[in-house]
């Protein structure tokens, strides 16, 4: 009785392995942009920093006694002074000076304005 040569698959490196595997690495690399960041709040501009404000996310009695106040989606708000310790914090609002604990800035989110810097060479 012959015995038939069984291929014995080798516990090596598999030959295919690397076929079409780069382009999954590229796919993945190039989707690391899609990876959320939180979005800046009040409390993350300095003194002097200026931010657009996009949303505020409050219970309604407080939006809307901020929105009485000033800040309302689309206003431009200016970082002020703060109190010893960063709580409160004093925010400029459409004229006014406002002063914001720490817990309610961080709930309104903001786009931070860049400032764009003069380029000229200086005499």
């Amino acid at each position: 009785m012959a015995r038939k040569k069984s291929k014995k698959k080798s516990a090596g490196i598999d030959k295919n392995f690397g076929r079409g595997h780069t382009e999954i690495k590229m796919q993945l690399s190039g989707n690391s942009s899609l990876i959320e960041t939180p979005p800046a709040t009040l409390v993350d501009l300095r003194r002097g920093d200026a931010a657009i404000l996009d949303r505020i996310d409050l219970p309604g009695d407080d939006a809307r006694r901020l929105m009485e106040l000033g800040f309302l989606p689309g206003t431009r708000i200016t970082a002020g002074f703060s109190a010893p310790g960063g709580d409160p914090r004093v925010f400029q609002v459409d004229g006014s000076e406002i002063a914001l604990r720490r817990e309610t800035a961080k709930r309104l989110q903001v786009t931070i304005e860049r400032l764009k810097r003069d380029r000229t060479p200086r005499a």
